[in-house]
């Protein structure tokens, strides 16, 4: 009998056994990767645990978890734990107010290339800013890239994990923090008043801001498109971006 894996590779977890522990225990679960039509056995149990523990569960073919765990036994499951601990809005506002600044913020509306968000939270870091807000579904969580990316600076930023992006920019502005959304047709960024409580809303390449979140911000700001391109990787213009606001906080 093949015996069960039970490793832990660039912060994924294979096998049954190793997955339904991990599940039980109080460790932060980025997702659980269950090969397609496996539904036999323990698997049962590991999917009700997810559903207990509102973690996010994805169907993929058996090839994806051949290929990421090619030197063991993954049974047909793996999962994503993350590379950094996650943080709470209230740990980011109450850094800032640790350091007497206005909040600044960046949140992350459904970034899901592994490289953007390390490279955006490496220029956050250099940028001063006190946290940034990821949500659970549809968006990279802190793994082994992140924090790669970023090199080294995901140990010194806060990054919260939200079930609903809408609500959590609500909150924001019931404390008095505007709302910018970095996507197409607004305002010239240079000419945008960032003063004050602060939080830059940054989308993927491919949709930009989803529409409810472009609705729900006070600004949308744009850099100008010179070129027959018409845009920009998201941590790149999110680090112009970062860098205006700093410079206005400077003063």
């Amino acid at each position: 009998m093949k015996q069960e894996n039970n490793k832990t590779n660039d912060n994924l977890i294979i096998g049954r056994n190793a997955v339904l522990e991990l599940l039980k225990s109080d460790r932060e679960v980025e997702n659980v990767l269950i090969a397609k039509g496996e539904r036999e056995g323990s698997i049962n149990r590991i999917i009700a645990l997810c559903k207990e523990k509102k973690i996010v569960i994805k169907n993929v073919d058996i090839k994806k978890l051949d290929f990421l765990a090619p030197d063991g036994n993954h049974q047909g499951v793996a999962a994503n734990v993350p590379a950094h601990e996650y943080s709470s809005i209230d740990d980011i506002l109450a850094y800032a107010e640790e350091k007497g600044e206005a909040p600044f913020i960046v949140l992350c509306d459904e970034i899901e290339d592994s490289h953007n968000l390390g490279a955006i939270i490496r220029t956050a870091e250099a940028c001063g800013v006190h946290g940034i807000i990821i949500p659970k579904r549809r968006n990279v969580g802190l793994n082994y890239i992140v924090a790669k990316t970023s090199c080294g600076a995901l140990e010194y930023m806060r990054v919260a994990r939200v079930t609903n992006l809408a609500s959590t920019i609500d909150e924001l502005k019931k404390k008095n923090i505007w709302v910018y959304a970095a996507d197409m047709d607004g305002q010239r960024w240079d000419k945008t008043d960032f003063s004050g409580g602060c939080c830059l809303v940054v989308g993927s390449e491919g949709k930009g801001v989803g529409r409810l979140i472009k609705e729900k911000c006070d600004v949308t700001v744009s850099l100008p498109m010179l070129g027959r391109v018409n845009s920009l990787n998201a941590s790149v213009a999110a680090g112009v971006l970062m860098y205006e606001i700093t410079k206005q906080r400077l003063g």
